[in-house]
């Protein structure tokens, strides 16, 4: 498989050895220093594209993919207001577009366990639930995608909340997500649901980058010859299938 790595940086270097590792080939890389080089001549080498950069920079870089016709895996966070443009572009497009806040299959793992416990716990009023993450400094974003995505969890299933804040919440039915950003932590997520009586728990812990750019990679493969907008629910209902 032919890779355009759009975005260097840890992510970046991290799917560029798991890729190696498989024998994939990256034939662009695109960083802050070069990108006049996202062109449609070097961009429709690649059979997909990843895309892990900024806020800022993410919407452009997708609409350029879809405008050259590659596939394109996103993980770049911060951008979702901008969700219904992005899905409603790449359909006026007829391309291809992964997108997961988080591409560790424990993660998504972790995210359904996190609604079934929500669900669990619907009704029981003496628990009140909160959110913290861990993340390395240079994470510009916060809450990250991922503590979002839990967030939703709750959300979906728990009736005593109805929006999440970032930081300590100042009403009931406010879910609070603490976000924390210390070297060199690549991601720990806790949900915790606390009564005076007792604490229940759950916790994901990455201890690299490597559970990561594996499934980006995974990913990759699986949109490379496909139309159309997917997740990682896709991804993993044909890995058990």
């Amino acid at each position: 498989m032919k890779i355009a790595l759009i975005g260097y940086g840890k992510m970046g270097k991290a799917i560029e050895e798991a890729a190696a590792q498989k024998g994939h080939e990256i034939v662009l890389k695109i960083d802050a220093d070069n990108q006049q080089e996202l062109t449609a001549q070097h961009l429709k080498k690649a059979d997909v594209a990843i895309e892990f950069t900024s806020p800022e920079s993410a919407v452009t870089n997708l609409k350029k993919c879809f405008d050259y016709g590659v596939p394109v895996v996103c993980g770049s966070t911060g951008w979702l207001e901008h969700w219904n443009e992005i899905i409603n572009y790449c359909e006026q497009k007829n391309g291809a577009f992964f997108y997961a806040s988080n591409f560790s299959i424990g993660v998504n793992i972790f995210f359904e366990l996190n609604k079934k416990l929500a669900a669990l716990m619907n009704g029981r009023q003496e628990y009140d639930v909160r959110i913290e993450e861990i993340h390395h400094t240079q994470k510009k974003d916060a809450p990250s995608g991922t503590g979002i995505t839990l967030a939703e969890g709750v959300l979906q299933h728990l009736g005593t909340k109805n929006k999440w804040v970032l930081g300590e919440a100042c009403n009931d039915n406010e879910l609070s997500i603490i976000s924390n950003r210390i070297d060199p932590a690549p991601g720990t997520h806790i949900v915790t649901y606390a009564s005076i009586i007792d604490d229940i728990e759950i916790k994901h812990t990455a201890h690299s980058r490597k559970g990561f750019a594996a499934g980006a990679l995974a990913a990759s493969s699986f949109i490379k010859n496909r139309k159309g907008i997917f997740n990682m629910n896709d991804l993993l209902k044909q890995q058990i299938g």
